[in-house]
């Protein structure tokens, strides 16, 4: 059995191998960099896949949510209403512009936002929202987008953990989840489900208003060269990763296939054992499965992340922290009590979760999962 690795990156290398080696030698050999071909043929075929208006790519994911967030015409003191239970970038960005972070409780179901605390949440100061798709399962964005119509309030979605995920709305209609909101923003982290050699992002729009504005901010605010409207940042997806997302872009759908044929795996061994709560699928969406969380029911977390690391498997508590209890933003007066929130802290734990897993691994992993349980 090859060694388990939370994320399999050299063995999904080893496939794309013929076509990585050539691409780079080409980019290399041209001296091609920056803004090259590979970046607006990337772009193009983005949108294409995606099935939307605008992608404009940039540097990382945490400068797409943060130029997503700029390009809105936001005032410091403004509130961006969104779920506590995330990866800090989504939240850091918020308080990076001077807005206010209003932390809300997930669905203990789906971990993604729960729209029936978005009323208690609105104030005359709200602004925005943004729902994070987390682990890959679509947010509830019908409800999301509803609310959000209503009261005249941005959507930002958080993609950067579900790219290829959809979701299908009460009226038949379906949409990759990244496209339904006002903007989406995604990574390209290597880990990510479409991940590059290095760091990348993007950020989607169907509004030419926003897309004009969000290409203008990721390129030092500027309209023509040399002629800077608005502040801006300097944020760019260079040419060699964008012609490796190119590559992996159409192996996407294999890619999120495999994660699915390993949760389903996972979730026949697990079914019925009344300690864990295998990842909830919903009926108006897909998985995407960029991690394979279980909540723990009665079993110490801590006690089995320990066993399976002591077995040789690697297994991620995302998050232990919660970004309302984060030193981070202590001058702010949140005053947050968010009980399904700080209970998922201490329930989850993931599970490795790639396109590379193999039946003999998933069977070890899944035989030490049992057996720490067994013996508590």
């Amino acid at each position: 059995m090859k060694k388990i690795q939370m994320v399999d990156l050299v063995s999904q290398y080893e496939k794309i191998k013929p076509a990585v080696l050539p691409l780079m030698e080409d980019i290399m050999s041209k001296a091609q960099f920056i803004n090259g071909p590979e970046v607006f043929a990337f772009k193009n075929e983005l949108e294409d896949y995606l099935g939307v208006k605008h992608v404009i790519p940039c540097a990382n994911g945490t400068d797409a949510l943060q130029i997503s967030l700029m390009s809105l015409g936001l005032k410091p003191g403004d509130e961006v209403i969104t779920p506590s239970f995330t990866y800090i970038a989504t939240t850091e960005v918020i308080a990076l512009l001077g807005l206010k972070p209003i932390f809300v409780e997930v669905d203990p179901k789906t971990f993604c936002i729960d729209p029936e605390v978005l009323s208690a949440a609105l104030t005359p100061r709200t602004r925005a929202i943004v729902p994070v798709h987390l682990y890959g399962q679509s947010a509830n964005m019908e409800s999301i987008m509803s609310f959000a119509r209503a009261n005249n309030l941005f959507v930002v979605e958080d993609n950067a953990q579900a790219i290829g995920a959809e979701y299908l709305f009460s009226s038949g209609e379906q949409q990759k989840t990244g496209t339904i909101g006002d903007i989406g923003c995604t990574s390209f982290f290597p880990s990510k489900n479409l991940g590059c050699f290095g760091d990348g992002g993007a950020i989607c729009t169907n509004s030419d208003e926003l897309a004009a504005k969000i290409k203008m901010i990721a390129n030092h605010g500027q309209s023509k060269r040399y002629h800077h409207d608005v502040v801006g940042c300097n944020s760019r997806l260079d040419n060699m990763q964008a012609g490796i997302l190119r590559i992996k872009l159409r192996k996407l759908d294999e890619y999120i296939a495999a994660r699915r044929k390993a949760a389903s795996f996972y979730d026949n061994a697990f079914k019925g054992n009344s300690c864990l709560e295998v990842p909830f699928r919903s009926s108006n969406s897909t998985h995407a499965f960029h991690q394979y969380t279980l909540k723990l029911k009665g079993v110490s977390r801590d006690g089995l992340n320990q066993h399976l690391a002591e077995k040789g498997i690697p297994s991620m508590i995302y998050y232990p922290i919660p970004a309302h209890k984060q030193k981070m933003f202590s001058h702010f007066d949140l005053a947050c009590e968010l009980p399904v929130t700080d209970a998922l802290t201490h329930q989850v734990i993931s599970l490795p979760m790639h396109t590379e897993l193999e039946e003999d691994q998933l069977n070890f992993i899944i035989d030490e999962v049992n057996t720490y349980i067994n013996l508590n």
